[in-house]
């Protein structure tokens, strides 16, 4: 098999890099769109490239202190109207249970843990964005 190597094919083992070998599948294809040329490829590009850093500063743009503004007061607005859900689907299963009415009692009984659903993320979503963000720093 050592004699059936191209000229780059020889270069590369006397280098000592990896060489990748013919597979059956790769039967009809060029050489030159096999995988070696990629790994080739690949083991040339410097080290110092695949470095990258990501340190979020939300002070680091202009307006950053009115985007959290804004994002505070949409989150306030959200826990304002989970509140007046709760409010409405709490009034709406009580008169569906009194009269007997099971479609609003279950409606009702719907939109009060719906509600309650949607003002716990709120209040869990600077948890969890930091909580997956640092999850997300530790990978290696």
């Amino acid at each position: 098999m050592a004699d059936q190597n191209s000229p780059d094919e020889r270069s590369l083992r006397e280098r000592g890099e990896t060489v990748v070998e013919s597979s059956p599948e790769d039967e009809g294809v060029p050489k030159e769109s096999r995988p070696m040329a990629v790994l080739t490829l690949m083991q040339s590009i410097p080290q110092g490239l695949a470095d990258v850093v990501l340190n979020p500063t939300p002070s680091a743009l202009p307006g950053s202190g009115t985007l959290q503004q804004m994002a505070n007061g949409i989150a306030g607005w959200g826990l304002i109207l989970a509140l007046v859900a709760v409010v409405i689907g709490a009034v709406t299963w009580a008169l569906g249970s009194h009269s007997q009415n099971l479609h609003h009692a279950v409606t009702g009984r719907r939109t009060v843990l719906v509600a309650g659903g949607a003002a716990l993320m709120i209040g869990a979503a600077p948890i969890l964005i930091n909580f997956f963000f640092k999850a997300g720093t530790g990978l290696h």
